[in-house]
């Protein structure tokens, strides 16, 4: 496909993609934005709250699905039912402020942002292979600066940015791409105790160069640039998606 037709209707179409964390907020976003693009979207995620809430949507195009990205067996099992992938992307993460500074909760959340990174990649990498697919990971600007009631959200942030160099490195001899985004301060449940104060909401707004907060679309774009032809030559990289939040 050439470039100019990257973007032509369709060009999603019947793909097979994976969003792990995408039941609530950005990968809620990108697992809609791929969807409206054609492709067939299996969203995961371990809440059975929020899954239910996510249920009300689905379609032939966007299903959902619980998973444990903690839990190795079920990630082998959920891979080994999937005839084929084109897309993975995981956008799985929590934060818990403060809390982190507790050794059992900074290793619980480091397994979860980080370590299940590289636990899906791995499992997912025999199918992405064979279609010469595309992994796409969600940094943040965290992995650039420091928020010191979050030090595990910070340290597994940063390793995203690494590990995507590894695994680009590592997978693009087979013909898979590795990239990642690195969101910036979106409107999501995750910082709603942030923009729903408006000292907070301002001084946040203030530092960005576009003046104003991220919403959860602003990342579909991107993540659908990342898995289209356009980007074929593209792998290795972390794209800031923060409104230039983290070079103010």
């Amino acid at each position: 496909m050439s470039d100019s037709n990257a973007f032509a209707p369709g060009y999603m179409m019947n793909k097979k993609v994976v969003v792990s964390g995408g039941t609530s907020g950005i990968g809620l976003a990108i697992a809609r934005g791929f969807a409206e693009a054609g492709a067939e979207v299996t969203a995961t995620g371990s809440s059975t709250a929020r899954l239910s809430a996510a249920e009300q949507e689905a379609s032939a195009k966007l299903r959902f699905q619980k998973l444990d990205v903690r839990d190795g067996e079920a990630v082998q099992d959920f891979f080994a039912s999937l005839s084929s992938l084109h897309v993975l992307v995981n956008c799985q993460g929590v934060a818990r402020p403060d809390e982190e500074w507790e050794e059992d909760t900074f290793l619980d959340v480091m397994d979860i942002n980080l370590n299940s990174v590289m636990r899906l990649s791995r499992e997912a990498f025999p199918l992405l292979r064979a279609e010469g697919g595309t992994i796409i990971n969600v940094a943040s600007m965290l992995s650039y600066l420091a928020d010191e009631s979050v030090p595990s959200y910070t340290a597994s942030k940063t390793g995203i940015v690494g590990l995507t160099r590894a695994l680009a490195h590592k997978y693009g001899r087979a013909g898979v791409r590795v990239n990642a985004v690195a969101p910036g301060y979106h409107r999501t449940d995750m910082t709603k105790a942030l923009w729903s104060v408006p000292d907070s909401e301002k001084r946040v707004a203030g530092r960005s160069a576009l003046k104003r907060w991220g919403e959860a679309q602003d990342l579909v774009g991107p993540a659908l640039f990342l898995a289209s032809p356009a980007a074929a030559f593209v792998t290795g990289i972390t794209l800031p998606v923060d409104g230039g939040y983290h070079t103010g």
